[in-house]
């Protein structure tokens, strides 16, 4: 909580507060209590953190939570309500009670409490200090993702297994007799992941041309001889932690083009790999794929890559830190994704993708699942 406290003592507040559910990264991180109803944190200067939630989850968040509890009652919100019947102004009130005057509030907090609080203190709004913080990770944390890019290998071995065992007919791809569909294969790795206690949502398993869009989800039966891109991004339902990773694959013999995008996109993302380091930027290894890539006649506009080099996974898919042209130094703990990828209508994409930590030595790799083309 130190940037917290030194945001408060820069800008002299009484408190930072937030008001969401535990589907905000930032009041996970902060409360580590999953409630998905609407429930208060506040942090005073030099004080632990506290919640303020109903009355009904008072004694599971006593047990479960990192933060000090507070019911609503003790609070004081009951006898603020029966002379202010606005629920935001009564909420308001409240907060001004147990926080303080002079609040620091998150950016994300609702525009009628904002107004709200207005009425009866200083608000000034924090620019991102939290999500600053959830981009180093603890040793904990990177356990925890470890965990859940595990059993994304897992999943992404069945998804490519399905691939490799399927059978050619008239250039589709049949599984034990039926088209095998991208709708098939995403239905078997998200029943896989939940099996893990893993939810994955709009599972990438694009085919052929659509894999020119870098965010097409694919539909249809599946295409021999053509590249098909899956890319998997679960989140682990009891920690919270996301996973990434994409592979691109093809039953049969792609074509030259396809063959050769893929090997330079390999190559990219080991020389991506070997400049991650402490004190160097996003920015200047986004570049520095840039750069093989034109040297390899491969452009970076509206065609080509087209998109950041990668990003920084945690609570949220995509976090701080950002490896694009603007992305700012890395430090050791960034969990980060590595993603080169080139896409060409009409021809088609490929994508490849890991994930690891930044360490004090470089880039240390949570992804071990083999880079191949044909399968």
């Amino acid at each position: 909580m130190h940037a917290l406290d030194m945001a408060l003592k820069n800008c002299g507040a009484d408190a930072f507060v937030l008001y969401a559910s535990s589907d905000d990264a930032d009041m996970r991180y902060l409360s580590r209590f999953v409630v998905h109803d609407t429930f208060v944190f506040f942090k005073r200067l030099g004080q632990p953190g506290t919640i303020i939630i109903s009355q009904m989850e008072g004694e599971r968040a006593s047990r479960e939570s990192i933060a000090t509890v507070m019911t609503r009652t003790q609070a004081g919100l009951p006898d603020i309500m029966k002379k202010e019947k606005n629920p935001w102004k009564a909420l308001a009130q409240m907060i001004v009670g147990q926080a303080g005057k002079t609040l620091l509030v998150s950016q994300n907090l609702p525009a009628a409490l904002l107004r709200a609080l207005e009425e009866h203190a200083r608000v000034l709004v924090d620019e991102g200090t939290v999500e600053q913080m959830r981009a180093i990770k603890t040793p904990q944390e990177i356990a925890w993702t470890k965990s859940v890019q595990k059993h994304t290998n897992d999943a992404m071995a069945l998804a490519v297994s399905l691939i490799h065992k399927a059978t050619i007919k008239k250039g589709m791809l049949y599984h034990a007799g039926a088209p095998l569909t991208s709708e098939y294969v995403r239905t078997a790795v998200q029943k896989q992941l939940m099996d893990c206690g893993c939810r994955a949502v709009e599972t990438i398993v694009s085919c052929g041309k659509d894999t020119a869009l870098p965010h097409a989800i694919g539909s249809g039966q599946l295409v021999a001889h053509e590249p098909i891109v899956i890319d998997m991004f679960p989140k682990d339902e009891a920690t919270g932690y996301f996973a990434d990773m994409t592979r691109t694959v093809a039953k049969g013999e792609p074509d030259a083009k396809i063959v050769e995008m893929y090997n330079v996109i390999s190559e990219a993302k080991q020389l991506a790999i070997s400049r991650i380091k402490p004190k160097v930027t996003g920015a200047e290894v986004h570049q520095a794929v840039v750069d093989f890539f034109s040297e390899r006649g491969y452009e970076s506009t509206t065609r080509g890559f087209v998109h950041n080099l990668g990003h920084g996974v945690g609570l949220q898919v995509h976090e701080l830190p950002t490896l694009g042209a603007a992305g700012l130094f890395l430090r050791a703990g960034h969990v980060i994704t590595v993603e080169p990828g080139l896409y060409y209508p009409g021809t088609g994409g490929v994508r490849l993708e890991d994930m690891g930590t930044v360490t004090g030595r470089g880039f240390s790799n949570f992804t071990h699942f083999p880079e191949e083309l044909v399968v």
